[in-house]
């Protein structure tokens, strides 16, 4: 069974920082991208970020490149997206995806974890 547990959410001052972490388990980490994915109240998903199986190759939105760093450890099975200079505009439910294969920069992830909620205040 995949599952993917997403922590590290909870309320910040804008311009403040969380770190959002993901453990993964049922699947060969290896083998698979892994993106963080937004959704704000009322919006469509929207990819945060997302890095390949293994070179580090990474994306970031535009809105929060320079402010948010991912990373993954696929020793411990982890990925984990940095984020600083938080903003109001940041407030979401962030979810974490796993797809097996090449890195895509799109919101049609195969297995996602169950979502930790970032509120931002002004």
């Amino acid at each position: 069974e995949v599952q993917l547990q997403a922590s590290g959410g909870g309320l910040v001052q804008a311009g403040g920082s969380l770190r959002l972490s993901c453990a993964v388990s049922g699947i060969t980490f290896d083998d698979y991208a892994m993106s963080w994915i937004r959704q704000a109240p009322g919006k469509e998903r929207e990819v945060v970020s997302c890095t390949s199986k293994s070179d580090g190759t990474a994306y970031y939105a535009e809105s929060v490149r320079g402010r948010f760093t991912i990373s993954r450890d696929n020793a411990k099975r982890t990925v984990t997206l940095r984020m600083n200079s938080l903003k109001p505009e940041d407030t979401a439910v962030y979810y974490c995806a796993a797809r097996e294969g090449a890195v895509v920069v799109s919101v049609k992830y195969d297995d996602w974890g169950q979502g930790t909620l970032v509120t931002v205040s002004s």
